[in-house]
């Protein structure tokens, strides 16, 4: 059995990552309800100059929560299915975890900051749609809240990152159950 399938394994390199984060992959940003229960919630994202930037509706309960306690874990994965094995396609399946204490730049507001971000998500996003969607919602207020990461990790293909095999348990090393023995 082959193991071309699984892609290259490991952490996405610069370009691999910023091209990764210029997709249309969604973002699930984590952040914290008053009481400490996690809340996690989809949501479009721009990645500039290092920082994660979060255009929210006004009334959207992550962005309150995330001005009271601005502690947030963001995950940045799309989903996938096998391979096309007709095309010899490969898996990347690339993932991002960030985390840090995310800022509220601005409050609820018509005409803010958050336009111009907001229109780069909705071009990125709706493709040729974006604008015309952005345009017939200006009149409502958004927050615009940014994360800058503390930490941030990245993975792609198919298997485990060689830290999490534990050895002598009997079965296969890392390489062979990898299809990376040589």
């Amino acid at each position: 059995m082959s193991e071309d399938y699984r892609g290259a394994m490991g952490g996405l390199a610069g370009e691999e990552m910023e091209a990764f984060l210029g997709s249309d992959a969604l973002a699930r940003v984590a952040c914290l309800r008053p009481d400490g229960a996690p809340y996690v919630v989809p949501i479009w994202y721009q990645w500039q100059d290092g920082a994660f930037w979060f255009v929210g509706r006004e009334r959207s309960e992550w962005c309150s929560y995330i001005a009271s306690d601005g502690r947030v874990s963001v995950v940045i994965d799309k989903e996938h299915g096998r391979p096309d094995e007709s095309s010899g396609a490969v898996a990347q399946i690339p993932k991002i975890i960030a985390s840090g204490r995310a800022e509220v730049i601005e409050r609820p507001n018509v005409g803010g900051k958050w336009v111009e971000i907001a229109a780069n998500m909705a071009r990125r996003y709706l493709g040729e749609n974006g604008p015309s969607y952005l345009e017939s919602t200006l009149h409502q207020p958004r927050w615009l809240i940014r994360l800058v990461p503390d930490e941030v990790k990245t993975w792609k293909g198919v298997g485990w990152a060689k830290r999490y095999w534990v050895d002598s348990t009997g079965g296969p090393s890392f390489e062979k159950a990898h299809g990376i023995e040589h």
